[in-house]
């Protein structure tokens, strides 16, 4: 990343880039929504929200993140913040959006390239259920994910497959809208049966919140997002053994 001059950017004037890119999307939005008056509202992560990512991303020491979703950017604004900010040799930033040009028009694109991100980020134009694979089979190991895509319960489900296999033992993987039935129960599979713990306190709920269901009538708050942390090592169940979610 070089600046007018042809100079190479020190890490703060990069992170400042970031954050006043993202300071521009969060109070005037977009510079084209895909329609309707509210969209960039209803389908954003929160700017606080997306601040507890970079600080969690931060925290972990991530060099290599995967984003299932791009939409307007805001998480992946967030997420090279984070990495500019840990600013290892070789940053990584894989994003997974089939629809960005159909659907977005490329805004969330355009948004990271203005913030001077598109170095270190690449975008997949193709389905989670064919990139992920493809990216396991090309020997990818990340240290984080966000999951922000598909909120059918079989292709939340097919995400945390094959994410399991690419972030590495004891990695951390975020998502969003966990208070969505179908992304719920799909994370719980996970929980309890292959040993992903919640990190407690990484997000909170916020006000208004719908609740989710677990276990029958019970009921407990959802937070928009979990962060859940894999286990350090990677461990497959026996064959017989199976907890019902």
């Amino acid at each position: 990343m070089f600046d007018d001059h042809g100079r190479e950017p020190g890490t703060g004037d990069r992170r400042a880039r970031v954050r006043a890119v993202r300071r521009r999307l969060a109070q005037e939005g977009p510079p084209r929504t895909r329609g309707g008056a509210a969209d960039f509202e209803t389908i954003s992560v929160p700017e606080h929200a997306c601040d507890r990512l970079r600080d969690l991303l931060i925290a972990e020491g991530a060099q290599t993140v995967v984003e299932i979703g791009l939409a307007y950017a805001g998480s992946a604004l967030a997420i090279g913040e984070a990495l500019v900010t840990i600013d290892p040799p070789r940053p990584r930033h894989i994003i997974v959006d089939p629809y960005q040009d159909r659907d977005w028009s490329r805004a969330g694109w355009d948004l990271l390239c203005s913030a001077g991100l598109d170095p270190i980020a690449s975008l997949l134009s193709t389905p989670s259920s064919i990139a992920l694979p493809r990216l396991l089979t090309e020997g990818l190991v990340a240290d984080a994910a966000f999951v922000d895509g598909s909120h059918r319960f079989h292709e939340v489900f097919v995400d945390l497959y094959f994410l399991r296999k690419i972030v590495r033992p004891g990695g951390l993987i975020v998502l969003d809208d966990v208070w969505s039935p179908s992304v719920r129960t799909a994370l719980r599979y996970y929980e309890r049966n292959l040993g992903w713990t919640v990190v407690p306190d990484a997000f909170s709920r916020e006000p208004g919140a719908p609740t989710a269901a677990v276990d029958g009538p019970r009921v407990e708050p959802a937070p928009r997002c979990t962060a859940v942390r894999l286990p350090d090592p990677s461990f497959e169940p026996p064959f017989e053994e199976f907890r019902t979610f």
